[in-house]
């Protein structure tokens, strides 16, 4: 095996590891986030060339609390679409008011 499949499958593990434990300490994303998709999902963010950082060289809590904020954005995208029409009247009317 070359230092490009381990590197890329120790990369993909620490990913996986990271966000199985997110997923498994909130239940919004237990609810909401497929946890095999969102594995996918990261390592091709996280694996793009040009990112900036190397997945290898950023601290486990630093990837963690990165990985975190796209959980939440994932989770929170199309929140308003489950919506009822009565809801998002009110919702509607709640944001004006601001």
């Amino acid at each position: 095996m070359n230092n490009t499949s381990i590197k890329e499958q120790t990369t993909y593990k620490r990913i996986s590891a990271i966000v199985e434990n997110l997923i498994a300490n909130n239940s919004v994303y237990q609810e909401r986030l497929g946890q095999q998709q969102m594995i996918e999902r990261m390592y091709e963010l996280f694996t793009q060339p040009n990112l900036g950082d190397d997945v290898q060289t950023i601290a486990d809590d630093d990837l963690s609390q990165r990985i975190n904020k796209i959980l939440v954005v994932h989770a929170m995208a199309g929140l308003l679409d489950d919506f009822t029409p009565e809801e998002m009247t009110i919702f509607d009317e709640a944001v004006k008011r601001k």
